[in-house]
């Protein structure tokens, strides 16, 4: 992918780290468009960076997607960059019967929801030159933060998909994946505030700082999710696991 030049489209960018990984395509010369659900949200994300501008966008409706992808564009015909960032989380407790509608929710949002946007856009991009789809997993899509085993199982699924799409499309649209690890943001309560969260500018600094460096990667991986993307090579899959069941 190349670090500059582009017209880039990011769900989930008005916070978190999508807002964080916008702000330093814009800084590096690039064509950012913001899209998520509050609009109060994204006209505080687009007033921080002229020229950044922004749609709404419910990523979990397929009506919504072709219609916000189509008038995408239509106002924007040299996009070349889809960054799926939208998502949601929330703490779970499997060893007893539960309302799953939230379980549903993530599963539309954070996996459903990449694909729809994929697919809303992928014949746009095959046409594109130096086009490329960025998709934001997790670490916990290795090894399952047991807290929240759907949020983990919804980005197990999403890393599946990538690898095939990857496959499929490789000598047309690049395809990237960005693995975090526990980041500082508002995803979950506490994330913010726990000694165990890298810090959100420092993870957008590493992420870019892999890009810019080395723009044919195919995964983004920064040191403090190492560990997880690599336990089941390590055999490490069980003591992660049994260590974070103890801390919950």
């Amino acid at each position: 992918m190349n670090h500059t030049g582009n017209t880039v489209i990011v769900t989930g960018g008005a916070t978190g780290i999508g807002r964080a990984l916008a702000y330093r395509w814009h800084d590096l010369g690039n064509k950012v468009i913001v899209a998520g659900r509050r609009r109060d949200a994204l006209e505080e994300a687009v007033a921080q960076r002229p020229g950044m501008t922004f749609y709404e966008l419910d990523i979990t409706s397929r009506e919504n997607i072709a219609a916000v992808t189509a008038r995408l564009i239509a106002e924007n015909p040299d996009l070349n960059v889809l960054v799926n960032c939208a998502g949601i989380s929330g703490a779970e407790d499997p060893t007893t019967s539960r309302d799953l509608s939230h379980a549903a929710k993530i599963v539309e949002t954070n996996l459903l929801g990449p694909i729809g946007m994929i697919d809303a856009l992928i014949d746009h991009l095959m046409g594109r030159p130096e086009a490329a789809i960025v998709v934001v997993s997790s670490g916990t899509g290795f090894v399952p933060y047991p807290a929240a085993p759907t949020y983990s199982a919804s980005k197990a699924a999403l890393h599946s998909y990538t690898l095939s799409l990857r496959a499929l499309v490789k000598d047309s649209v690049q395809v990237i994946e960005i693995i975090p690890p526990q980041v500082a943001t508002d995803l979950m309560d506490g994330l913010k505030d726990s000694p165990y969260s890298v810090p959100l500018e420092k993870f957008a600094d590493d992420v870019m700082s892999q890009i810019t460096a080395s723009p044919l990667l195919d995964e983004i991986i920064v040191d403090e999710v190492k560990p997880f993307r690599f336990a089941e090579r390590d055999g490490k899959v069980r003591e992660i696991l049994e260590t974070m069941v103890a801390d919950s």
